[in-house]
């Protein structure tokens, strides 16, 4: 499940090429939401995981399955 704001963020990518790479990513994450090199973020309980310059931000929920998508964005303002 992809938040909105996080449908605007991804939209926002100037790259064509790079939004595919992303949606692909995100695709993956339903299969397996802890994939090796994701991390888990320092005093929360969102994993991350990176695509090129790119991050994308997520919750799993286990009891019922669920990949939340909370945030995507270049690596340099994605934290803010």
């Amino acid at each position: 499940m992809i938040k909105p704001s996080a449908v605007k963020e991804i939209e926002r990518i100037p790259n064509k090429k790079d939004r595919q790479r992303i949606v692909s990513r995100i695709a993956k994450l339903a299969d397996n939401p802890r994939p090796s090199r994701c991390e888990k973020l320092t005093g929360e309980e969102k994993y991350r995981v990176r695509q090129g310059w790119y991050r994308i931000v997520y919750l799993i929920d286990d009891k019922d399955l669920v990949v939340y998508v909370f945030k995507v964005g270049h690596r340099k303002d994605i934290y803010r």
